[in-house]
């Protein structure tokens, strides 16, 4: 079973998160462990991930600061790139932004690339298998799926 040190750890490989390949070096430690943590790695990736799908986050617009201008919704999309971006960014990152729902904002920027952790475990599973991914998380992190996160049954998106 893959830990949370673990879990962090991984991620800790990722460096400077605004430079667009930062998969690399987490996709080679991935590949080198057996299929089965491979799998638990996606499950953390999907609870920390379903931890962040709130409303106060989901409310934020998304600033962007590749091309500064007035900031913009975000859709159901960016709300789950943005937070890959925190998840990203590291757990002290992580941890802080849990606690303070304004450290969120800066994760919305539209130059950070969170999206591609998404895939890690899949591309790094069926690269060590073979087989294709075929994995189902106990924790859904597509956006507004945390029922605690999105009281009342009202969504953002």
């Amino acid at each position: 079973m893959m830990t949370w040190d673990d879990f962090w750890s991984l991620i800790g490989l990722l460096g400077d998160r605004r430079h667009c390949d930062y998969i690399t070096p987490p996709a080679e430690a991935l590949a080198e462990l057996p299929p089965a943590r491979i799998v638990d790695f996606e499950e953390r990736l999907a609870q920390a991930l379903y931890r962040l799908d709130r409303r106060e986050f989901g409310a934020l617009p998304v600033i962007d600061m590749g091309s500064p201008g007035k900031p913009f919704p975000q859709s159901g999309d960016s709300f789950l790139y943005s937070r890959c971006a925190v998840v990203a960014a590291g757990r002290a990152e992580y941890e802080a932004v849990l606690a303070d729902p304004a450290l969120f904002a800066p994760h919305t920027a539209t130059t950070l690339h969170g999206e591609d952790l998404l895939h890690l475990a899949e591309e790094a599973y069926e690269e060590v298998t073979g087989e294709e991914w075929d994995v189902v998380t106990e924790f859904d992190y597509e956006s507004c799926s945390n029922e605690d996160g999105w009281p009342e049954q009202v969504r953002q998106f």
